[in-house]
């Protein structure tokens, strides 16, 4: 009998915070020391597969390939095959995408300085080092704890909101989320709320 290798399958491009990810499933029967191997290009090379260094012959099912294409406008496309001892499967490409339209966002991590009659809030993203430069909006929620009542910021990634705490007692808590205009605006959820007393001496 002749032994075959059969190709990963659901071998797609998708993007989760930030990042843009291949992933796939291996395909039915393949031996416990399978590993895999991808390739991708993108429109500005379409005539070349170029190798992924960090995912040649892994024994996972994803690669990150967030800062491979050129640019977050060029759309690119990826292909994985699984390499068993001396067999190896045909290849298996994935659908074309590009970051901007694609990308998913990550709430912002909140950073809070809590300072005598004021609070300064900043957002950081866990942005790859490719798109660092990304155009990120943040959207803030204050409320006071126990309360439905929300005051909402808006500030680009790199601005800090502060709020005058003269007037306020107890618990103030804090929640934010990413939005990011590509061809439609899209958000992140919002980020874990943190809350921090705030107790006044008259």
């Amino acid at each position: 009998g002749h032994a075959q290798l059969l190709p990963p399958q659901n071998v797609t491009l998708v993007s989760k915070a930030f990042e843009m990810i291949l992933t796939w499933v291996p395909g039915e029967g393949s031996p416990p020391d399978v590993t895999f191997t991808v390739r991708y290009k993108s429109e500005d090379h379409m005539d070349k597969w170029i190798k992924v260094s960090h995912c040649k012959n892994i024994p996972r099912t994803s690669c990150i390939l967030t800062c491979m294409f050129s640019n977050i406008y060029v759309q690119g496309q990826a292909q994985v095959k699984a390499v068993s001892g001396r067999l190896q499967s045909p290849w298996v490409k994935s659908q074309f995408k590009d970051y901007f339209s694609e990308v998913e966002l990550a709430p912002p991590v909140l950073i809070l300085n809590v300072k005598e009659n004021s609070i300064q809030v900043n957002a950081s993203f866990p942005l790859p080092t490719c798109v660092e430069n990304l155009t990120l909006k943040y959207e803030l929620n204050h409320w006071e704890a126990g309360s439905e009542a929300k005051k909402k910021y808006e500030g680009y990634r790199k601005d800090s909101v502060t709020i005058d705490t003269t007037a306020l007692r107890s618990n103030h808590c804090f929640s934010a989320r990413a939005l990011y205009d590509s061809i439609s605006p899209k958000h992140s959820e919002f980020s874990q709320p943190v809350c921090v007393p705030l107790n006044h001496k008259g």
